[in-house]
């Protein structure tokens, strides 16, 4: 099956950029086929409406939920990809239809998503109150979880432009996790099925980015919704939307969630996931926090009237400004990094720099400043003048 063609096709072009709310969604919502059925499941703790999708009418119930941390959209947008898919006469739709039912919450936290923050209206990170079910939000999804009693569940995230694959200099643009269930992070027959659907997925995607799908750290945590989920054994996947290089707008990464979603669901539906060895999982490389989104070399500076060279990384702050994300460039770490990369990278050996205090150089600075005559940063990109 070739998925770029198919996302081409189904691409929901009235959805674009990081910043997604109900407002942008609700009425692409109102406006699904028949097939859907759309409901008003809750509201969160600001008495936003959460909305649920549900599809199909087959025995294999799926559950998937999207922007639990209202800052991460990507998986959203891509679910309403899905939404077209689903919609038409492709036969891996009309499969998934009558082989399966889906309940899908394009948008946990709408107040998180309005605002653009990872924490809800009272700042609380949802994937991390599972256990104690403070916030509407969270009751809202434990509820949707103990009735409908999913086969599986799949919990959409976006994850931060710093984390690349172990072993190489690539940005991990997809990542999975099959959550752990105890302490010691064994492995039982419902986190092993969900190692085998990831090990499936990660094979498709090799042929579309290659060595640029990672692992995410398994360390247990029970108030983490997939931890709690692999807990009462429901096999549980954690995707993570991540960096594709000069793609901060997330929409070339946006098409290998969608690609991620029809592998899922195409291993699944024909089985061959059971081919796939725990082994396979594993050997997926881990995500490490190995980028930066700008990195500068051989920067020198005067200091006690001698000249040492620094490098220094910077990285954009993502900032809500009309109703639009605006990525502001901050100096992050300066040196200590030998082990970093750059999705962008400036090499600045031979270049002079003017007469430049070292005490106005430092963490937290905007990347906006005069290096010498002819050459200046703008919001963390070399410029010349």
């Amino acid at each position: 099956m070739e998925f770029t063609a198919l996302y081409n096709q189904f691409n929901c072009e009235a959805l674009s950029g990081r910043y997604i709310t109900n407002n942008h969604i609700e009425p692409l919502l109102h406006n699904l086929p028949i097939a859907f059925k759309v409901e008003q499941i809750g509201h969160s703790e600001n008495n936003l409406p959460i909305q649920q999708v549900t599809f199909g009418t087959g025995k294999i119930k799926i559950l998937m939920w999207s922007q639990m941390h209202g800052n991460e959209s990507t998986t959203t947008k891509a679910l309403f990809d899905l939404f077209n898919f689903l919609g038409s006469d492709n036969e891996l739709a009309k499969k998934i239809a009558t082989t399966c039912t889906l309940q899908i919450i394009p948008i946990l936290n709408p107040d998180g998503a309005l605002a653009y923050t990872r924490v809800n209206a009272n700042a609380v990170d949802l994937n991390r109150d599972s256990v104690d079910l403070s916030q509407k939000e969270s009751t809202l999804l434990r509820n949707q979880i103990d009735t409908f009693v999913p086969d599986f569940c799949l919990n959409l995230h976006d994850q931060r432009t710093i984390f690349g694959t172990t072993g190489h200099k690539l940005p991990a643009t997809v990542s999975f996790l099959a959550p752990s269930y105890d302490e010691d992070r064994n492995i039982n027959a419902v986190r092993e099925t969900a190692m085998q659907l990831i090990a499936a997925m990660n094979n498709v995607l090799q042929n579309y980015i290659p060595n640029q799908i990672g692992r995410f750290d398994d360390g247990f945590n029970v108030n983490c919704i997939g931890d709690m989920c692999t807990s009462l054994g429901i096999p549980t996947i954690l995707f993570e939307a991540g960096h594709y290089p000069d793609d901060y707008e997330r929409e070339e990464t946006r098409k290998y969630i969608f690609i991620s979603y029809l592998a899922f669901f195409q291993s699944l539906l024909e089985n061959t996931y059971n081919h796939q060895k725990i082994e396979n999982y594993l050997e997926i490389p881990e995500n490490t926090k190995s980028f930066f989104d700008v990195l500068f070399v051989n920067f020198e500076l005067n200091v006690d009237n001698l000249k040492k060279t620094f490098k220094f990384a910077v990285q954009y702050e993502e900032v809500l400004v009309n109703n639009r994300i605006e990525f502001v460039a901050k100096i992050s770490q300066i040196d200590n990094l030998d082990q970093s990369y750059g999705h962008l990278e400036y090499d600045l050996l031979g270049v002079e720099t003017s007469d430049f205090e070292l005490n106005k150089f430092h963490v937290g600075q905007l990347a906006d400043f005069k290096i010498n005559e002819k050459l200046k940063l703008v919001n963390g990109l070399l410029i010349k003048q």
